[in-house]
């Protein structure tokens, strides 16, 4: 499932087809993908501007001038294609071909900024849903999300709050989208191996007995504020389905430093481990068991 720094690149690659731009007509082409379309989906949005595309996550939204928010997953295998002059491209990035079957296009905005954007998802697992602006803070799934890892509020102290206490394991707590938002197994294996943290070690330690952020929490936090900077500067990671909406694969994956590198020498100067994997919540799990302690 693609993470934060793919959806963040998905964003701003709709953003200039979508952005201040009006919905001429929405093609909903079947009524439901994870769950049911929102009750008369193509007339409440048409007619309507968007007028800011964000972010929460690994949710994106849409601002929309008739008061509403939507709010859009890419599930599994979800893409948007944004299509100009019949030349279609694919913001996010994504090592296997994203699909362009036309029998898993499921849903079409026609925009007045001249692009069609088409969403299409083989697995169904994304979604769209419409939220009242004044409701979204108070929405099942925005309540249920942590802070914003590149926001200014997420710092070791908040993360070591969060931690205290737990007995899960630090690769569980990160991948906890309560603790933090739009973090998954690509980016926590990476974070804490720049970090030289054990994804074993357990959570509470990266906090004092009274629940203060101590040196580890201040290394992790840093170390993922960089990495996900730096998977956005690449377009995100080529993995399973991710593709930019520019058609164009990410790069990232180059530049993983344990995440698929199992056996491989360890990156970190003077260290010479070698990767190890290891299941942790029936996720893999990559990580140098000579520096990360």
């Amino acid at each position: 499932m693609p993470e934060l720094p793919e959806v963040e690149t998905v964003r701003r690659g709709l953003e200039p087809a979508m952005e201040g731009a009006r919905f001429v007509k929405v093609e909903a082409r079947r009524p439901d993908l994870r769950w049911p379309l929102p009750k008369d989906f193509a007339a409440r949005i048409e007619g309507s501007t968007v007028i800011g595309l964000g972010r929460r996550g690994k949710y994106l939204l849409a601002d929309l001038s008739s008061g509403d928010v939507l709010m859009m997953h890419l599930g599994m295998s979800g893409s948007f294609r944004v299509a100009r002059n019949a030349k279609a491209k694919t913001p996010g990035t994504f090592h296997h071909e994203r699909s362009v079957a036309p029998g898993h296009d499921h849903v079409v905005f026609h925009m007045s900024s001249g692009a069609s954007v088409t969403f299409n998802d083989p697995r169904r697992f994304g979604f769209m849903k419409l939220v009242p602006r004044s409701d979204l803070d108070r929405d099942p799934l925005m309540r249920a999300l942590g802070p914003e890892p590149l926001g200014n509020a997420f710092d070791a102290a908040l993360l070591a709050k969060a931690c205290a206490g737990k007995k899960t394991s630090l690769k569980a707590a990160l991948s906890d989208q309560k603790v933090v938002a739009g973090l998954g197994n690509i980016y926590v294996c990476e974070a804490l191996h720049r970090a030289r943290l054990s994804p074993r070690r357990r959570a509470s330690t990266i906090a004092n007995k009274s629940g203060r952020a101590n040196e580890r929490a201040e290394r992790v936090v840093e170390a993922i504020k960089a990495v996900l900077n730096d998977a956005i500067k690449q377009g995100g990671s080529s993995l399973r389905d991710h593709r930019q909406t520019t058609g164009e694969l990410g790069y990232f994956q180059h530049h993983f430093r344990v995440y698929d590198r199992e056996g491989g020498r360890c990156p970190t100067p003077g260290c010479g481990g070698a990767i190890k994997r290891i299941v942790q919540s029936g996720r893999s799990t990559f990580f140098c068991p000579v520096c990360q302690k």
